[in-house]
């Protein structure tokens, strides 16, 4: 098996493709993959709705390349294709700009631009159609660029190559528990098997801290819930962390040995993925809410949902039995976020273990710009079990 194609699309690297109809932007893609990856037409405005291809990008490693709709398309087709597009870079860790050296203007080029600049995306552009023009217009020289013909596949290692130096270094840098555990250090992990988890597998949270606790040396030992008892028993000393399910938070407190660090897959996404003083600051407000506020809860995966399920039962159970059975509650998922946040007196989002860190943060920047206080499941949870100062957070 090649486990590099098994790698979750969370996990790399987002490069979105920006440009106008025609720029060549699908047959870039091509270029950069070494396959007709993306359908390629001298139609004008052939790629619709954003297209996803998970590949290994030498030297950037597992990417996720995004065809994207041409920003000037027209008409109220176009303008939803468009506004697809706006979505595309909420998740994108790199965006390319491709457009042509003989272009009359490039004022929407610039504009694009300027969004990178305010949304801090890194950023670089591909001046295509380079076998037959020659010409780099002098606004592009102030950037990161590159001349490549796609269509000749000319200059194109020399893309890649400025992809790595543009890319953001956290993406590199990244670990979901270095900052709690060393080499050699024994970590639990509690990790109840009931009837939200996958037959025969594990969910992708669990498996991600497996991996980057074996990436640091650490010694694993994997529980169920009702066999931390004898696990803590079989150990001659009580383990460095503790790592459990959100949902058993306040059932793994009252038995974690006091020389343990504990804390849970979703706080452990909380800092990776998102920005974990913001959801603190955000737990906040779980001590203001009263039963006139609406709170907004986010799901990053769409799911059936099942008896039990986090957060559509047992969130909503808990805030109902806090402030009172006339709280609103509203569940949204996959990418499915009003743009207006403002009626929300708090957002409660996943661990967001499906999206890349760009997604979540852009999530958490909206709420931000709207006022709105956002917090994470297993922030909240740890708050509403009275325990969020006696976890392990950063």
């Amino acid at each position: 098996m090649n486990t590099l194609s098994q790698t979750p699309n969370a996990s790399r690297t987002h490069i979105g493709i920006f440009g106008r109809r025609n720029a060549g932007k699908s047959s870039l893609i091509n270029a950069l993959t070494g396959q007709n990856t993306a359908l390629v037409s001298e139609v004008e405005g052939t790629t619709t709705d954003p297209v996803y291809k998970a590949m290994e990008l030498y030297p950037l490693g597992p990417c996720v390349l995004i065809d994207t709709a041409g920003f000037d398309d027209l008409g109220e087709l176009g303008r939803m294709r468009v506004e697809k597009t706006r979505e595309v870079l909420e998740k994108t860790d790199i965006a390319l700009l491709v457009l042509v050296g003989d272009q009359e203007e490039y004022e929407q080029e610039q504009e694009w631009v300027a969004e990178f600049q305010r949304g801090k995306k890194p950023f670089l552009i591909a001046v295509n159609q380079s076998d037959r023009i020659s010409e780099v217009p002098e606004w592009v020289k102030a950037y990161p660029y590159v001349s490549v013909s796609a269509k000749e596949k000319e200059n194109i290692g020399a893309l890649k190559e400025l992809m790595v130096k543009v890319a953001p270094q956290e993406l590199e840098l990244q670990s979901l528990t270095a900052h709690l555990v060393s080499e050699d250090d024994v970590v639990l992990l509690v990790m109840p098997q009931d009837i939200q988890a996958p037959k025969g597998r594990l969910i992708l949270p669990q498996v991600q801290t497996i991996r980057d606790l074996l990436d640091r040396k650490a010694i694993v030992m994997c529980v169920t819930t009702d066999k931390l008892t004898g696990a803590l028993h079989a150990l001659k000393e009580p383990p460095k962390v503790i790592i459990t399910d959100s949902q058993v938070f306040g059932e793994v407190y009252e038995k974690c040995p006091k020389e343990s660090l504990l804390t849970s897959f979703s706080v452990l996404m909380a800092r990776f993925k998102g920005d974990i003083d913001i959801f603190l600051k955000g737990a906040e407000a779980v001590d203001h809410l009263t039963q006139q506020d609406k709170v907004l809860i986010l799901e990053a995966c769409s799911h059936n949902p099942m008896d039990g399920d986090i957060g559509r039962e047992k969130i909503p159970a808990m805030l109902r039995k806090k402030v009172g059975p006339g709280i609103s509650i509203e569940v949204r998922s996959g990418n499915d976020i009003p743009k207006d946040l403002t009626p929300y007196s708090l957002v409660i989002h996943c661990g967001g273990c499906m999206f890349n860190r760009a997604h979540v943060l852009s999530r958490i920047a909206r709420c931000e710009a709207q006022g709105v206080p956002v917090t994470n499941y297993g922030i909240f949870i740890a708050k509403m079990k009275g325990i969020l100062d006696k976890i392990a957070i950063k």
